[in-house]
């Protein structure tokens, strides 16, 4: 393998000298790790990129972003010497969720261009390559750290080990039951949103107007209006099953689906792309605004059934499978999910914002008076909510805190099996690194021989 990585490295060099013209460098390839070369382009854009996100980078950029490249192109050289793979329909929704995001945050597909000194789609061929090594070397550091299970025993002689000051600070948490009530839309709303839409597939389908421009006036989905209602490529399963539906038996770009209806709203969609079990399309989305009678009916509601769970004619927990309208919380007793971590138990300022003022006053035990908010999706809600567990801020023990205790003794585990593969692979591999680096201070100094 080595011969093999010599003769890579002259060849190498010789395109590298050949892409000076007329003293301008075109590009270079400055490290190779095993066969995986480094260009100087993949620095430069992760740096652009480091910058944009504001990512904090401990030590000189031009060190500690190439040798985070190296070590990817360090586990993605043994995933291929192991034959790991990953899905390439997975590559494609993370480049098309990648660009999605610099679009909507630099402005336009054309400042992106600008900023990033290349068209987008030269940068989505750059990206592609740069999202598969990345999850190649994820996949491979799984394999590497696969094999150490973490037992309660373990957890104990972890924490008994812990020096006292070391011990991490657990915040107040707290387990929220909530039950919602959708307050009913009139039927004359619905009627004016689809007659909107219908409007609006009219103009699009004349050429009176495009969708694009369509979407970012009067879409309700906020995220995608400002990229003309486009989605980016998505399979099925990544849509709810009303608009997959549509969206996958749609084969004419110039034409506009028929009124869909889901839990966000109602919706009327335009492909743009098909590829393999994806597609891209865009949509308009608009939300039913609820007539506040229906909303004052609905907290009515809500108030006669908390009234009945004080008195003792139900629990809570049997309120909630009888009447509760949100699909996420009615099949675990009310209990709120925390998507951070997909645990029960919130930080108070994790929870939706008009949940948490309500909640911060409440004791143990206690259930509110009916309020409303609104859900991810844009959805109003009523609903009443009961404070079921409040843990204190506290020192960390493995009684209260043994999941957090085994990640902090995986995390550590991880990291020493990881140390210990990357210096053994530094001295099995061959690389190769330009002169340009070989002064930087590197976390792992085996990329020096």
């Amino acid at each position: 393998m080595r011969i093999k990585s010599a003769i890579l490295a002259a060849a190498v060099t010789l395109i590298s000298a050949a892409a000076f013209s007329k003293g301008k460098v075109i590009d270079q390839v400055v490290w190779i790790v095993g066969n995986e070369p480094i260009l100087q382009s993949e620095i430069e854009t992760e740096i652009l990129r480091h910058k944009y996100e504001k990512i904090n980078i401990d030590g000189d950029p031009h060190c500690v972003i190439p040798e985070q490249i190296a070590l990817q192109k360090l586990f993605v050289a043994q995933a291929k010497i192991d034959s790991v793979t990953v899905s390439e329909s997975a590559v494609e929704q993370q480049v098309e969720a990648r660009v999605k995001f610099f679009i909507q945050r630099i402005g336009s597909r054309e400042k992106v261009e600008e900023y990033f000194g290349k068209p987008l789609d030269k940068m989505k061929e750059e990206m592609k390559r740069t999202v598969h090594d990345q999850m190649l070397a994820q996949t491979m550091q799984q394999k590497v750290t696969e094999a150490y299970k973490i037992t309660p025993a373990d957890v104990n002689r972890f924490y008994n080990k812990m020096p006292k000051d070391s011990i991490p600070n657990i915040p107040e948490l707290v387990e929220v039951q909530i039950i919602s009530i959708a307050p009913e839309v009139t039927p004359y709303e619905i009627e004016s949103v689809k007659s909107r839409l219908r409007e609006y597939k009219e103009k699009i389908e004349s050429g009176e107007s495009r969708f694009s421009t369509m979407a970012i006036l009067y879409s309700e989905d906020r995220g995608s209006a400002m990229q003309g209602g486009e989605l980016g490529f998505m399979t099925k399963g990544r849509l709810v099953p009303e608009f997959a539906n549509v969206a996958f038996s749609l084969y004419d770009p110039t034409k506009v689906s028929r009124i869909v209806e889901t839990e966000f709203g109602f919706h009327i969609i335009q492909l743009i792309e098909r590829k393999n079990d994806q597609v891209n399309c865009r949509h308009i989305l608009l939300i039913p605004k609820v007539d506040e009678k229906q909303k004052t009916l609905a907290m009515t509601k809500l108030d006669s059934l908390a009234s009945e769970i004080r008195n003792g004619a139900l629990t809570f927990s049997e309120a909630v499978l009888r009447y509760s309208e949100d699909k996420d919380t009615r099949e675990n007793e009310g209990l709120m999910i925390n998507q951070e971590d997909m645990s029960n138990k919130f930080q108070i300022q994790q929870l939706p914002g008009e949940v948490a003022k309500v909640v911060y006053s409440l004791s143990v035990g206690e259930i509110s008076k009916p309020f409303t908010y609104t859900t991810q999706a844009g959805k109003e809600m009523a609903c009443i909510v009961k404070l079921k567990s409040k843990i204190k801020a506290h020192k960390a023990n493995p009684e209260e805190d043994f999941n957090m205790l085994k990640e902090l003794i995986t995390a550590k585990n991880n990291k020493e099996a990881l140390d210990k593969w990357i210096a053994d692979k530094q001295k099995e591999m061959f690389i190769h690194i330009d002169s340009e680096y070989k002064h930087c201070d590197f976390k792992y100094p085996g990329w020096i021989k």
